[in-house]
């Protein structure tokens, strides 16, 4: 059984980006976790062990500020949370062709990766968080919104998971940026989204309008929509057997567009 080795890579600021690696053969996967989330959660160890079955390549990490790397939370935005994403890709491409499997805000920075880097070959999008610090910024009211681009901070909530954690007004600025060059260019990689119907964090809404969107713009771009029957965390053992059959799929571009309802 192939064992994952730890890796720690620095980030632009020195600071350590900490992850696991398993090599394989054919195929790897990079798993992209989502905001405040630790590496090595219900679906990146269920990834993990599929890879190990399969003989495939598997990378996970904890982005700088959180979880095992190295930094303090605050220090850091969406763009650093991006490079440490490319840093990670950049290290694994020594190996074979990458299937990036992203969840929640890791889905958007799936996608952007996805859409700069040839050895990207395919996406796997779990309730991808789109634009999710614009999106933000616009569904809180105005008094708020104001207060946190003239104060620069602001917590993502005031629950008890993310108070500690304020996030700077950059985290909307730089999203939003990059939320206008979603489509330009366009790269066609194969590209998979899968969306719980039940999510009322990510709503559902977002994958399909994203989807509706890239068609309009590139009428034979090779995607999959699937809406199933799930929250957020997408952890029950159905889900999880969705999530992983989906991931096992190697895509190759072929002009196909699905979009569909999964009982």
């Amino acid at each position: 059984m192939n064992q994952s080795t730890h890796f720690a890579i620095p980030g632009t600021d020195s600071k350590l980006i900490v992850g696991d690696r398993i090599l394989g053969q054919d195929r790897q996967l990079l798993f992209i976790t989502g905001f405040l989330s630790k590496r090595w959660g219900t679906k990146s160890k269920a990834l993990g062990e599929l890879c190990r079955e399969r003989q495939w390549g598997f990378c996970c990490f904890d982005f700088r500020g959180n979880g095992d790397s190295e930094g303090v939370f605050r220090d850091y935005t969406l763009n650093d949370w991006l490079d440490d994403a490319h840093r990670v890709l950049q290290m694994i491409t020594d190996g074979p062709p990458v299937t990036i499997i992203g969840s929640s805000l890791g889905g958007w920075l799936a996608w952007v990766l996805g859409q700069r880097f040839a050895k990207v070959c395919q996406l796997v999008l779990l309730a991808p968080a789109f634009n999710m610090m614009g999106e933000r910024a616009q569904e809180i009211p105005a008094s708020r919104r104001d207060e946190w681009e003239s104060t620069g901070w602001m917590p993502w909530g005031d629950d008890a998971l993310h108070r500690d954690f304020p996030l700077s007004w950059k985290w909307v600025e730089e999203s939003e940026n990059l939320w206008a060059q979603r489509f330009h260019p366009l790269r066609r990689v194969p590209t998979t989204i899968l969306h719980g119907l039940q999510d009322d964090v990510i709503l559902p809404k977002g994958s399909w309008e994203f989807t509706k969107n890239l068609l309009t713009a590139d009428p034979q771009f090779p995607i999959e929509l699937f809406l199933k029957n799930g929250d957020h965390r997408f952890s029950s053992p159905s889900n999880l057997t969705t999530f992983l059959d989906l991931a096992a799929q190697a895509q190759e571009y072929n002009g196909i567009t699905n979009i569909g309802l999964l009982a």
